[in-house]
């Protein structure tokens, strides 16, 4: 069968997907919203800012996890000094309703432009639960009792752990992919014990993506985990692997999305090494002429690359040997690219269901999860460049850029009332009207960064920067 009739008929197979226990259909429980697909079906202003259509602001401590909406309350976390914190605000009234802490490892350092903060919390429609990347899990009730902890690390990882927990049945999920002992846990959602614990051997560097649930008509759930080098589909009642994709880059931040069949998902990597040989290396940067690079060394000659040295210097010694560097530089290249992946089956089906792969549109360490609404999908990154294309083919409708809204993306587009809304680093949210030949509705500029993907629910759309957390609507109270 040609590969676009099957995709074609995979996207009629009408498969469906889970939310969290519990959780109202106008709630957003966990990263992205209902499944993580990023989308709401709610009423949401187009132009909005400080003096347009606010309900409320409060400030809040420093983070960069996305607030989750679950019946009357947000929850949060943010970072203070070894304080690792879970809030509660009213929706209503943007009032903190509880603020609940937890004492971090401030020993466990990690990249600067990461905070143990960076995990979105999770709700079954009732309790929340919140992973921080020097501790572990933790529980609340809705009155902010603790209910359990779990310690979890350390963690070998120099990006420090970001993906968010995700909940199905009585169970939450966590996938800490790091440079060596990577593993998915699955831990009862009533009590914090472990139900299973399962290495991931294929995942061998880190990863940041967070996983959605699968649910086939008449099957069994799946939970999808996009990976270093390939995407599995695990069996979340007993953690075995029940089918995977490889053919998959490196180091994946974005979330997958699933559509009817097909998982779409993205990945990071380079035809070919993404660094100079180590002979260039040391010619640059090893001012000493003892044949390695010190961090000092390569913060003076390459400043880019020296606030990242903590990545190359694998062993933490201080030095970055060739075998080091050389090891990095294989490891970057890869397949990248956003992929369309049909669902099902058993084993490796790498060569049968990797439908396409669109690498044109991809940047190296591309952060942003791609969206799926009303039939087109959409991808932006650095620069503001934003893509639709046909999800059955791969094929692009259109390019540009989201007005003057430049610089950095890390926050993933959401969708909602016929409209997508893209938010930059310096905190521009652009609007733009969904259709396959898009076009720019507003441009509104909040005036604070932010890393943070909006949450959408009942009519509202919340937005948390740095310092703050925003509460707008169409007819503000």
């Amino acid at each position: 069968m040609p590969r676009q009739l099957l995709v074609a008929a995979v996207l009629s197979l009408g498969v469906s997907v889970s939310s969290s226990v519990g959780a109202a259909a106008s709630d957003w429980p966990r990263f992205r919203g209902p499944n993580g697909s990023g989308v709401a079906d709610s009423a949401v202003p187009t132009e909005f800012g400080p003096g347009k259509n606010i309900d409320w602001r409060i400030e809040l401590p420093f983070g960069r996890s996305s607030p989750i909406v679950v019946q009357d309350s947000i929850y949060l976390t943010a970072v203070e000094g070894r304080a690792r914190i879970t809030l509660a605000i009213d929706r209503k009234t943007g009032q903190i309703r509880w603020r609940r802490e937890i004492a971090g490892d401030e020993a466990r350092k990690i990249y600067s432009g990461n905070s143990p903060a960076s995990s979105t919390p999770v709700s079954d429609g009732t309790n929340v639960y919140a992973f921080f990347g020097d501790f572990g899990l933790v529980s609340y009730a809705p009155d902010g009792r603790e209910r359990w902890r779990l310690k979890l690390g350390p963690f070998d990882s120099f990006y420090g752990l970001s993906g968010s927990p995700v909940v199905l049945d009585d169970t939450v999920f966590l996938v800490c992919d790091q440079n060596s002992g990577s593993f998915v846990v699955a831990v009862d959602r009533h009590s914090g014990r472990p139900r299973w614990r399962k290495d991931r051997p294929a995942a061998k560097t880190e990863s940041f993506s967070t996983p959605v649930v699968l649910a086939p008509p008449g099957g069994t759930p799946q939970l999808i985990v996009s990976g270093t080098y390939r995407l599995d589909a695990y069996d979340p009642s007993t953690g075995e692997i029940i089918w995977w994709v490889g053919k998959q880059g490196i180091n994946p931040i974005a979330t997958p999305v699933l559509g009817d069949g097909v998982v779409f998902a993205s990945s990071n990597g380079s035809d070919a090494p993404g660094y100079a040989g180590f002979d260039q290396l040391l010619e640059m940067a090893d001012k000493n002429r003892d044949g390695k690079v010190a961090a000092a060394e390569l913060a003076a000659a390459m400043p880019d690359y020296g606030e990242h040295f903590g990545f190359y210097d694998l062993n933490q010694d201080g030095f970055i040997t060739r075998n080091e560097w050389d090891f990095r530089r294989t490891e970057s290249v890869s397949e990248s690219g956003l992929v369309a992946i049909a669902t099902g089956g058993h084993g490796d089906r790498s060569n049968a269901q990797l439908l396409w792969r669109n690498k044109k549109i991809h940047a190296n360490y591309s952060t942003t999860s791609p969206l799926l609404y009303n039939g087109v999908l959409y991808i932006v990154k650095g620069g503001g460049i934003m893509t639709t294309l046909n999800p059955a083919t791969g094929d692009t409708y259109k390019v540009g850029r989201l007005g003057s809204a430049l610089g950095e993306y890390f926050a993933s587009p959401v969708a909602a009332d016929g409209k997508v809304y893209f938010t930059n680093v310096e905190g521009v949210v652009t609007v733009v009207k969904a259709q396959p030949l898009w076009e720019v509705l507003s441009s509104n500029d909040l005036g604070e960064q932010t890393q943070a993907t909006p949450a959408v629910a009942d009519e509202h759309l919340y937005i948390r920067t740095h310092k703050a957390l925003y509460s707008f609507s169409a007819q503000p109270k």
